[in-house]
């Protein structure tokens, strides 16, 4: 899997929608290799969205349709200044991964962090203690994590909804698991969240 992720201000948003709408509808069937999108406007009106491909060469030969270049002119007003692209040829699904059922998505993005390490601990909570996870965070569906250009990362973790994620949050982690946990948080370091608290869920 291939993960682009795409960040701008909105300006106009019922216009941004709109050709958010009309991509799906009429330019979505004629994108050979996409997967699907996930995407929100946070409380600051920042525009978050992950689209997913089968391939790095997939999204390229998407960009790269007439179709898609006219339709990205008219997309890119809809913005009140630049629209950033970061391309993620290195994917991982931990748990249950994306979910077309979540009620809420929680984007974090982060910089100087040792992600094969992170990836490593992931791998093995998934392996060991999967059950577990899900008996204490049961509203957590899964996450995507993505690793961009050096050590940048993004992570979209899906939830059934914000109350119930608001509310586990607060709740201890069981002792045999707290190492690992406590491990993950120091190599994710310094990191920006985004709450999509009204998420957008496309699956081709």
């Amino acid at each position: 899997m291939f993960i682009q992720l795409i960040q701008g201000k909105v300006a106009h948003a019922d216009a941004l929608q709109k050709c958010l709408d009309r991509w799906e509808a009429d330019l979505m069937p004629g994108a050979t290799g996409y997967l699907g999108t996930t995407y929100g406007i946070t409380d600051d009106g920042t525009l978050v969205a992950l689209a997913r491909f089968e391939s790095a060469d997939a999204a390229r030969r998407n960009s790269e349709r007439p179709e898609q270049v006219e339709w990205w002119a008219e997309t890119k007003r809809c913005f009140g200044g630049l629209v950033t692209f970061m391309d993620c040829p290195d994917v991982m699904e931990w748990l249950g991964g994306g979910s077309d059922d979540a009620g809420f998505v929680q984007i974090v993005e982060g910089e100087h962090c040792d992600v094969s390490r992170l990836r490593e601990l992931r791998e093995r909570t998934q392996t060991i203690a999967a059950d577990r996870i899900h008996e204490a965070r049961p509203e957590i569906i899964g996450s995507v994590l993505c690793s961009g250009v050096g050590d940048s990362y993004i992570e979209a973790v899906y939830f059934t909804s914000e109350s119930e994620a608001r509310e586990h949050e607060r709740i201890e982690i069981p002792d045999d698991l707290r190492s690992l946990f406590e491990e993950e948080t120091k190599l994710m370091g310094d990191v920006e969240y985004y709450d999509l608290h009204h998420p957008h869920l496309v699956s081709a």
